[in-house]
């Protein structure tokens, strides 16, 4: 199963003129591949440009993005990342978004859709990514 990242979602959706004919080819390569989900952070991270819970479900149809819950061992393990994020001198003070879908494509084994590698390379590197070169 890939666990899709907010940003490729969000790069179809917007029709971003940088990322649109990526995400959209990697998009259409992972569902050929595998199954396709989601979880509720990345859900949270879509729902700001929609103004009905029922128009964001209509985008996000079952059928195409399964939705997965959050595991509360991907919150352990989001807040270890946290922690060497702040010991490598970060300066957010909280754990961020990114950490939590790191955490939960690691804990249950998924491979994770993002054109955000170099965040997620960092601090779960047992997690297959599928991202630009």
């Amino acid at each position: 199963m890939i666990l899709v990242d907010s940003n490729i979602i969000l790069d179809v959706l917007t029709r971003d003129p940088s990322w649109l004919a990526w995400s959209e080819a990697a998009l259409t390569d992972a569902a050929n591949r595998d199954d396709l989900a989601i979880n509720p952070i990345i859900y949270a991270e879509i729902a700001a440009g929609f103004t009905t819970m029922g128009d964001l479900d209509r985008c996000l149809a079952a059928d195409a993005f399964r939705r997965l819950a959050l595991p509360y061992e991907a919150g352990f393990v989001a807040g270890r990342a946290f922690v060497e994020y702040r010991r490598r001198g970060g300066v957010r003070t909280s754990p961020l978004p990114d950490f939590y879908i790191g955490a939960h494509a690691a804990v249950s084994g998924l491979s994770l859709l993002t054109r955000d590698a170099r965040r997620y390379a960092g601090y779960f590197s047992r997690v297959q990514l599928i991202s630009p070169a």
